[in-house]
């Protein structure tokens, strides 16, 4: 499938020499320009294989990657298994999309990390733990999205704070305890907004004054004394706001 040349910007592929002459494009299936499997152009063999899915099969074989990438969208799933090896990472990431969450497994350790991405992405919850230490951070990211909050434990001490940030979100309060002394003080933040109020309470004296402010909306009422003279008003406006209302309640009953 050679002699493609540019007309225009627009890739068209000589059809005397295409193996779909008399068939396909005889039955007007598919257009020189625009929908067409030996153009090299991603968009042109995408509209011929949506057109006729039939031919999927044929190239996933083929010796251009964008073919055999393209051809994982509309071939049988089965068929494409025997992909999930390919030399191109390209298509082993389209290959990620189509395999059933069970069959992940066997691209767990691609050298892709956008395929292993995609996996994290799907895999049954279960499998999470073995992606847990990947060396991206972008898939242990994802593993934190959608780990069982069993699990969630063992990564709030993860080298990065994006990951830490996402465990802090999901940790359980009882647990989030443990994130008090974070090194970063957005991951610190997150965890006093839902921690519980006597875990809250060790972070009133956090050196930043967000962590501080979320810490004095949870902590317990006789906890917020040593705010009294916090620097930042809007710090000590929350602490006088809850002792004022608890006052409140106390008076009206």
């Amino acid at each position: 499938m050679s002699g493609t040349t540019c007309l225009s910007e627009v890739v068209v592929a000589d059809c005397a020499t295409c193996q779909h002459r008399d068939t396909v494009l005889a039955a007007k299936r598919c257009e020189p320009g625009d929908i067409c499997i030996a153009a090299h152009s991603g968009r042109q063999i995408d509209r011929f294989l949506r057109f006729n899915p039939e031919y999927a099969v044929e190239y996933l074989t083929d010796g251009f990657w964008e073919r055999r990438a393209i051809a994982v969208r509309y071939a049988p799933r089965e068929a494409v298994v025997a992909l999930a090896g390919d030399r191109d990472e390209v298509v082993r990431r389209a290959v990620a999309t189509r395999l059933l969450p069970d069959e992940l497994v066997m691209l767990m350790r691609d050298a892709d990390r956008e395929v292993r991405i995609t996996v994290a992405a799907r895999i049954e919850p279960g499998q999470l733990v073995k992606l847990m230490n990947d060396p991206d951070y972008m898939v242990r990211l994802q593993v934190a999205h959608r780990l069982p909050h069993g699990g969630l434990p063992r990564m709030a001490h993860d080298r990065d704070r994006e990951v830490r940030k996402e465990v802090a979100r999901r940790l359980p309060p009882f647990v989030l305890g443990r994130m008090v002394e974070d090194e970063d003080p957005e991951v610190r933040r997150i965890a006093a907004a839902r921690m519980l109020p006597d875990d809250a309470a060790r972070l009133l004296a956090d050196p930043d004054w967000l962590v501080r402010l979320e810490a004095a909306r949870l902590a317990p009422l006789d906890a917020l004394a040593v705010l009294a003279d916090d620097p930042e008003p809007e710090v000590r406006e929350m602490a006088l706001e809850r002792l004022n209302g608890n006052r409140q309640k106390e008076d009206e009953t």
